[in-house]
């Protein structure tokens, strides 16, 4: 639903497929097994950009960043979400 969303804003294709490997690598670092959307909380999302901070690219860092406020952000406008956990992340 969210690149639904996202599509009909007008991402470009690019962003879409950057966005879709980027939500793939965020599920992976949480083992994409009882972790639910709405329990993961800002200090796993630090745990989550410290770790993956150790190789990429500071540009690539930021779009995560990027990807991961609108991500959540979305999840809890939609009413996916109570509280949304990237709502401080700079």
């Amino acid at each position: 639903m969210y690149q639904s969303d996202k599509r009909i804003e007008g991402f470009s294709s690019q962003t879409l497929k950057a966005y879709k490997l980027l939500y793939t690598l965020l599920i992976r670092f949480f083992k994409d097994v009882d972790v639910q959307l709405d329990t993961i909380t800002a200090e796993q999302l630090k745990s989550y950009l410290a770790k993956s901070s150790e190789s990429p690219k500071p540009a690539s860092l930021a779009h995560r960043i990027r990807f991961m406020k609108s991500f959540f952000r979305w999840s809890h406008e939609e009413g996916h979400i109570p509280k949304n956990p990237a709502a401080k992340k700079k």
